[in-house]
């Protein structure tokens, strides 16, 4: 293993089995810019989390019936629309007919044209209000507190259904879930995501360590904790967490593989090894998903 930056990306494997797309795809797209892996001799192409989430979009794309040539237009017309220090990660995409349009700071568009659109879908994306309960209108997604009833789980499963098309959304109703209840995990937890997918690092750390201290057997808590330690270069408290997951969930094969380069660089090659070779087991053996829900 090499002493390199990218220890803290998932390869294409990975990638490509999590998410169900090629990864002869995955490595056309890297080639032509529209990711932007770090790669070095050896290691292959190293997405990072933000790479991860652009797939995930790319994903829905393909599974809306979109061709895989207008998702492949659609990235790389984005890439020359979008400022350089602008993540593709960060805008919403969602498929009209066989197109796509995008979304981003209440600017909807084609991408294709770059023609503006009036983004008549958007009501469809609001989520049902429970049963018996007033459909609150887009703009009770804010901090005041609202009379309409609405359960902090309520929001909680507003935010998942946003999170697909509309993540400023999401992370507005994981906002007001937590409002109604500070210690909810999980909104933590999807907040924590959509802020780290932005480079957020220190909000998403924050929600992370909130949902621990409310679910402190939170494997997936522990390894997207451990994810962001890394990115702030802060090893040592990520192999902490990366080992408090895998005590956990012994099957969290990509906690056992991010363990392992980086006990490789800190000198400790045997527990290396070992973590390694877990990881190499599970892969080899059920199949479980390497990526944590």
């Amino acid at each position: 293993m090499s002493d390199i930056d990218v220890a803290t990306g998932f390869s294409t494997r990975e990638v490509a089995e999590v998410l169900g797309l090629s990864p002869s795809r995955i490595q056309a797209w890297a080639r032509q810019g529209l990711l932007r892996p770090h790669r070095t001799a050896g290691e292959g192409y190293r997405f990072s989390f933000q790479d991860v989430a652009l797939l995930r979009a790319a994903r829905a794309l393909l599974d809306d019936d979109v061709p895989v040539r207008t998702v492949g237009r659609t990235l790389k017309h984005l890439r020359e629309q979008l400022p350089s220090e602008r993540p593709l990660s960060a805008v919403g995409m969602s498929a009209r007919g066989r197109r796509v349009v995008v979304t981003d700071q209440g600017r909807t568009w084609d991408p294709d044209s770059d023609q503006l659109e009036l983004d008549v879908e958007s009501g469809a994306q609001e989520p049902l209000p429970p049963a018996g309960k007033p459909a609150p209108p887009v703009e009770t997604l804010h901090p005041e507190p609202t009379a309409d009833g609405r359960t902090a789980d309520d929001w909680y499963d507003a935010g998942v259904d946003l999170e697909d098309g509309s993540p400023d959304r999401a992370k507005a109703a994981y906002r007001k879930a937590l409002e109604l209840d500070p210690a909810h995990p999980d909104a933590h937890l999807n907040l924590g995501r959509l802020l780290h997918e932005e480079g957020a690092l220190d909000e998403a750390e924050r929600h992370y360590r909130s949902a621990l201290s409310t679910d402190p057997e939170s494997a997936r808590a522990f390894f997207n904790l451990g994810v962001a330690l890394e990115d702030k270069d802060r090893p040592g408290g990520a192999v902490e967490a990366y080992e408090a997951a895998v005590r956990l969930d012994p099957e969290l094969a990509v906690a056992h593989f991010n363990l392992s380069r980086i006990l490789e660089r800190m000198g400790r090659r045997a527990d290396a090894l070992k973590h390694l070779a877990a990881y190499r087991r599970l892969l080899d053996g059920s199949g479980r998903e390497a990526w944590p829900g």
